[in-house]
């Protein structure tokens, strides 16, 4: 036993990384933490285009880039039919509570939607990806979160979304896709709260 004892005093450091490449591995919400810290730190900041340098008509030439004809339903069971949604900012997120990514990012999504949550020009739209709400609402209620939460009805287009964790979408007024993100980013990050407002003032 001393032995053992000596030999870990001897290569602590070894031991001690490796103990924390294990947790960060396999262990969602150290991960999340850990990328949370790069979010904050402006490592992983969203990239947003002026909505001048998007010209509609090349937009136009793919119809997945239209809201898509998918309902959404929230765990009261009201329902929500996307293309209605055209004269509105809409902001989609799917996500998952197993998703350290996902997780990371969410206390700058909670900013975001905070700043707009009064705001009539925008709908903020929360997905479950494993429409499981039982586990999503009580993540929610966990972290005082008060994201509104969506499980969709039909599957989205898959150049909309293929599944990525965490994947967000922003379509402007016209119903037209104006940003689409993969991976954890900084939602909260002043570059992007502009460009949320300017859509909405368009």
């Amino acid at each position: 036993m001393k032995g053992v004892i000596a030999l870990l005093k001897k290569h602590y450091g070894n031991v001690l990384f490796i103990i924390t490449l294990l947790l960060v591995l396999f262990v969602p919400s150290v991960k999340a933490t850990i990328l949370q810290g790069l979010l904050e730190i402006g490592i992983l900041n969203p990239t947003v285009k002026s909505t001048e340098n998007i010209a509609p008509s090349n937009l136009e030439k793919n119809s997945g880039l239209d809201l898509p004809a998918v309902e959404l339903q929230t765990q009261a069971q009201d329902k929500i039919y996307l293309p209605q949604l055209k004269g509105k900012v809409v902001f989609i997120n799917f996500w998952a509570t197993w998703c350290p990514p996902c997780l990371a990012e969410m206390p700058s999504l909670n900013k975001l939607y905070a700043l707009n949550e009064r705001n009539r020009d925008i709908v903020f739209l929360f997905v479950d990806a494993d429409r499981d709400f039982s586990k999503s609402m009580a993540y929610m209620q966990k972290k005082g979160y008060s994201l509104p939460v969506y499980i969709n009805q039909q599957e989205f287009p898959s150049n909309l979304f293929n599944g990525t964790l965490p994947t967000t979408l922003v379509f402007n007024k016209a119903g037209k896709l104006i940003y689409k993100g993969e991976g954890a980013a900084n939602y909260s990050s002043k570059k992007f709260i502009q460009f949320m407002n300017k859509l909405a003032a368009e």
